[in-house]
């Protein structure tokens, strides 16, 4: 099992989520973690390559972008409440900037 990286302010702001979606957001990264798909997800391939965004629909709308193409782990960009039925721009630029900082680190430790 893949362990979970957490980006930045990812893991609090999943801490912010109602109980019941935080549930669900731990179930749907376990079976991301086992290989496995989650329930409800779509590409973001304008975040990065191989980047993903899970759909919780608990008491609200809520989302997690992660990658898990990568052998050495589950990485987490972000976690974020969906208010409005376009994700906001600032979610998908704090995620892109994430997932650079992720590749940059691992050139750097390629080396």
């Amino acid at each position: 099992m893949k362990p979970i990286v957490w980006c930045g302010d990812s893991l609090r702001r999943l801490r912010d989520f109602p109980e019941d979606a935080r549930r669900e957001t731990g179930h749907q990264l376990n079976r991301v973690q086992q290989g496995r798909e989650p329930k409800d997800w779509k590409p973001m391939s304008t975040v990065g390559p191989g980047v993903r965004e899970i759909r919780i629909h608990q008491a609200g709308e809520y989302r997690v972008l992660y990658v898990a193409n990568l052998p050495e782990a589950v990485y987490v960009l972000s976690a974020f409440e969906k208010k409005t039925r376009k994700t906001p721009q600032r979610e998908f630029e704090l995620a892109a900037d994430r997932f650079r900082s992720v590749a940059a680190e691992r050139r750097r430790q390629r080396r």
